[in-house]
């Protein structure tokens, strides 16, 4: 008879390899503060990756290549995208992002969750690309939030806070096409529910039928 200690792995490590990995996709305005939640989130869920993304523009102060964004040249952005090594790119207040298809493909298929930090525009072309995917966006309290969170982290030329804020409005209106919106007023809360989206569309019972089933034969078989 298997230990309850080993009955818990084996049903945890089958959770993970029945359902498959959940492609969590979150989304804001530019300073809505969704790096911030997911930094939060991913000290307290488990088992749940982050996907780097790579962008042509400069490092900000404390960046690290490899951890917040892979930094590359143009040329190197652009050879990628000629490849089709991206699942999505955009173009983003005068940068290109892209999220590397293969690390998602990797951690989906071996049963993990991933959690994809993007604009609103790069969360339409995965919407469109993988269906099965679950969306979060953030939404700021209020214009004015939004300009006081983005000169606070003094990273922007004015220039550029310009037009993050002229395009913030625009953003905001797709927030219909998003599964989940978060309202981003108290981070603590705001963090929470982050985290409770993923811990709940885990129960999912569509997610979880393999285990289920597996469960209910030892049922009938003691």
């Amino acid at each position: 008879m298997l230990s309850k200690v080993t009955e818990r792995r084996s049903e945890t490590e089958l959770t993970q390899t029945s359902r498959g990995g959940v492609l969590y996709v979150v989304s804001s305005p530019s300073g809505g503060g969704k790096g911030t939640l997911i930094r939060r989130m991913l000290d307290v869920v488990p088992d749940l990756s982050y996907s780097v993304s790579y962008t042509t523009r400069a490092p900000r102060n404390g960046e690290v290549n490899g951890r917040e964004y892979f930094f590359v040249d143009q040329n190197r952005f652009e050879e990628m995208i000629a490849s089709g090594e991206f699942l999505e790119w955009a173009n983003v207040h005068g940068h290109l992002y892209g999220t590397a298809r293969s690390q998602v493909e990797n951690e989906i298929g071996a049963g993990r969750d991933i959690v994809l930090e993007v604009d609103v525009q790069g969360a339409a072309s995965v919407r469109r690309l993988r269906v099965d995917s679950v969306s979060i966006f953030i939404l700021p309290p209020s214009l004015e939030t939004l300009r006081e969170r983005l000169i606070a982290r003094g990273t922007d030329s004015p220039e550029e806070l310009i037009v993050r804020l002229r395009n913030a409005p625009q953003e905001l209106s797709q927030y219909s096409t998003f599964d989940y919106v978060i309202f981003n007023d108290q981070i603590d809360r705001a963090s929470t529910q982050l985290a409770s989206i993923v811990l709940a569309e885990r129960a999912r019972r569509s997610r979880q039928e393999a285990l289920v089933q597996d469960v209910i034969q030892r049922f009938k078989t003691n």
